[in-house]
């Protein structure tokens, strides 16, 4: 018997500057010059190649439809579609995403569209990136012309994937581009990004009443790991300022309270109310939970802390903690009114070594393993009356992870970098066994 309704989506998550390549075919994005500076990225990769999914993507469609998902999220490139950020849409990068969405269509599969994962044009950095309310009116005019080409074929579609995580990493500590470490930086770009959202939420229901509409953060519950009351405030600030930051204006209109008068400075008569635009759709991506300590001499008084002894990690480092994705779906559920959500992210970064067969398929048990515990506590989610409706695994194929370049493969599927070659692997199975029955194994 399935543990899952029998009109729940399943559903493979990409995005485009991690996997497209063909980087002469867009303009620059922030990534190419933060991976262009020296040591910002771990191996010395960068995004000009990737999967090489241009050039490369029926293979990935067909790979798509033999896996028997519903939906396919993924990411239009804001650069290839319009290299400096502002104007008429490229003639190639339409025809490219139209390929795409027919040849989705075509198998069977629902096209997922997320209108920004972190890709931001370098001309629009320029001038102040996310740092510029601006930056926001420009994607909202961008999301007009997009939605215009596509609402047609693509029903379901998101504003941002996971500013809070873009803001933190990119404008607060410096791990991502555009490589800034600086407070105000910081809240100027997360309010501007959630200001974005509601702009393109009212842009998307504008185009047609018919869409699905939504945005996607990453969300991770934060664990004091002392017992003090200056160890649960420093966890409460994290996460306010990791998770709440854009949960709670997009879903309460409000900002947490840590927050209110820092976010002041940038905050106009109204914005709330944009903000709050109501969603059809809370795309949720989660992976770990985070501990954390307060600690005077760290930078912001605060520090993660290892998780507890003897738990498993995967080669983020992140623990395998499925506990904590029941967790932020009861918390969703409780605290923000039960909203229809999809887990529009969840997978895991494993050493690939182990092949089996004659063809030397990787044998990755412990990426089926984790994603058949998370399964389990969404399951349990859902019986306990969480209102999610879809399950995405990231990714498709190994690709590059950011600042980690391809140190960390999240792949179900195996790429050769230096053929481009693709092979699935063990979790690929598993994953489409579990996608044709809704039932979960051990292994």
């Amino acid at each position: 018997m399935s543990a899952f309704p029998r009109d729940f989506v399943w559903g493979v998550s990409t995005s485009a500057l991690q996997i497209e390549g063909d980087a002469a075919g867009r303009g620059e994005t922030i990534w190419d010059r933060f991976a262009a500076a020296h040591g910002a990225i771990a191996d010395g990769s960068d995004a000009s190649v990737t999967t090489d999914h241009v050039r490369r993507m029926d293979e990935d469609l067909d790979l798509l439809g033999e896996l028997g998902v519903g939906a396919y999220r993924f990411s239009l490139s804001w650069p290839r579609l319009a290299p400096a950020g502002r104007g008429r849409l490229q003639a190639a990068g339409l025809a490219f995403y139209d390929r795409l969405v027919d040849g989705l269509l075509e198998r069977g599969i629902a096209p997922w569209a997320c209108l920004y994962h972190w890709d931001l044009p370098q001309a629009l950095q320029d001038v102040g990136g996310w740092e510029n309310r601006d930056t926001a009116e420009y994607f909202a005019d961008h999301v007009e012309r997009v939605v215009d080409r596509y609402a047609d074929r693509v029903t379901h579609w998101f504003a941002l994937n996971e500013p809070n995580v873009h803001a933190v990493l990119g404008h607060l500590v410096g791990l991502h581009a555009p490589g800034a470490r600086d407070v105000g930086t910081y809240l100027a770009a997360v309010h501007h990004q959630n200001l974005a959202t509601g702009l393109a939420v009212e842009r998307l229901r504008a185009a047609s009443g018919q869409l699905t509409v939504g945005t996607i953060l990453n969300l991770q519950p934060v664990v004091a790991g002392g017992a003090g009351e200056d160890h649960q405030a420093a966890a409460a600030m994290v996460d306010a300022f990791y998770n709440r930051a854009c949960l709670d204006p997009v879903l309460l209109g409000s900002y947490p309270e840590q927050l209110v008068d820092l976010i002041q400075p940038y905050q106009r008569s109204g914005d709330l109310e944009v903000i709050a635009a109501p969603l059809d759709l809370l795309g949720v991506n989660h992976y770990t939970r985070l501990f954390v300590v307060a600690d005077d001499e760290a930078e912001l008084g605060l520090a993660l802390a290892p998780p507890p002894s003897g738990s498993t990690a995967t080669a983020m480092e992140w623990e395998v903690a499925p506990q904590a994705l029941g967790h932020q779906l009861l918390e969703l559920k409780e605290r923000y009114g039960n909203p229809p959500i999809v887990v529009t992210e969840n997978g895991a970064a494993f050493v690939d070594r182990a092949r089996s067969g004659a063809g030397g398929r990787v044998d990755d048990r412990s990426r089926a393993s984790y994603l058949v515990a998370y399964l389990r506590e969404l399951s349990a989610a859902i019986e306990a009356g969480c209102d999610v409706r879809g399950y995405f695994v990231w990714t498709l194929v190994d690709n590059f992870e950011w600042a980690s370049g391809f140190t960390h493969r999240f792949g179900i599927v195996e790429l050769d970098r230096d053929t481009l070659s693709r092979r699935p692997k063990l979790s690929y199975d598993v994953y489409r066994d579990i996608v044709a029955t809704g039932e979960l194994h051990d292994l």
